[in-house]
């Protein structure tokens, strides 16, 4: 293997890595509630702009951005739960798809009326320059990212399956009434769901935007990547959203040296509909 493709299977993983932690937001709202946050593409963008406004304002770099867009994402996401989620829940479907739609439209055009229509970027350097490792020339922004992501999801994981709040939680999504005459307050445990998918969010989205452009319309990108990782990973499954995450990441970056970048989306979006058509559920989601 020569040593240009190794950079780009490594590079492949790093971003793929990256693409698992924001999309194991959406899949643990999912999971928890049946509920399809159609606004999770804003909550990145969201947490882009505070990466971006803390550069910006206290010229900090990741390691003051990244804890800050973690609080503020998971106030966000707990306000909407409280405000608007368990509100639209008591209806059909529909109300619960056009509610959160509305929702990403809303943080959409806020941030376009907030912050203008320009991209904006932070500095090729801020995290470090580009080094290398067994011969081969890692990005310091996408490897920091990477690694932090593939612990985060981990960790949520962890958090999820070890811990009293992640029993509580899966309690609550197997069968509410049950977990109330328990002592577990669903609303509690829905609202802490909201705010740790968000945190996570909130890291991932402040992890990106040291390699990637910052836009208002930058969470229609991102959250097709998150519809199509949660999706071929299994609705509800955290390991399946990493195992979704880095095999999306290591098609795209193959397929794009391989093929070149024009044919990279064609190549990810034919596997996911190939995998899909074989298994529904996913990889490792449950019938």
């Amino acid at each position: 293997m020569s040593n240009t493709l190794l950079q780009v299977i490594v590079s492949g993983l790093l971003l793929g890595a990256v693409y698992a932690l924001f999309s194991s937001g959406l899949t643990l709202i999912w999971g928890m509630m049946n509920v399809v946050n159609f606004a999770h593409g804003e909550f990145v963008m969201l947490a882009m702009y505070v990466a971006f406004m803390v550069y910006t304002s206290l010229g900090l770099g990741p390691a003051a951005s990244v804890p800050i867009a973690a609080m503020a994402l998971a106030a966000v996401g707990m306000a909407s739960y409280f405000l608007l989620v368990r509100h639209i829940m008591k209806g059909p479907m529909l109300a619960q798809i056009l509610g959160t739609f509305g929702l990403s439209l809303f943080l959409r055009y806020s941030a376009f009326w907030w912050f203008g229509s320009d991209f904006r970027t932070l500095p090729d350097t801020l995290v470090g320059s580009p080094f290398q490792f067994a011969g081969l020339r890692l990005d310091a922004p996408r490897l920091l990212a990477g690694v932090v992501a593939l612990f985060v999801t981990l960790g949520l994981h962890l958090i999820l399956t070890r811990t009293s709040l992640g029993s509580r939680m899966l309690a609550v999504s197997e069968d509410a009434t049950a977990a109330q005459l328990m002592g577990i307050r669903p609303e509690r445990m829905q609202a802490a769901a909201w705010g740790l998918a968000a945190g996570a969010t909130g890291i991932a989205g402040a992890l990106i935007a040291t390699f990637f452009y910052t836009s208002p319309t930058v969470g229609e990108t991102l959250a097709i990547v998150a519809f199509v990782t949660v999706s071929l990973g299994g609705f509800g499954s955290v390991p399946g959203a990493l195992v979704a995450g880095l095999l999306i990441g290591l098609v795209e970056s193959v397929s794009a040296y391989k093929l070149g970048p024009v044919y990279k989306d064609v190549v990810v979006y034919s596997l996911f509909v190939l995998v899909l058509w074989c298994r529904p559920q996913g990889l490792m989601g449950k019938m």
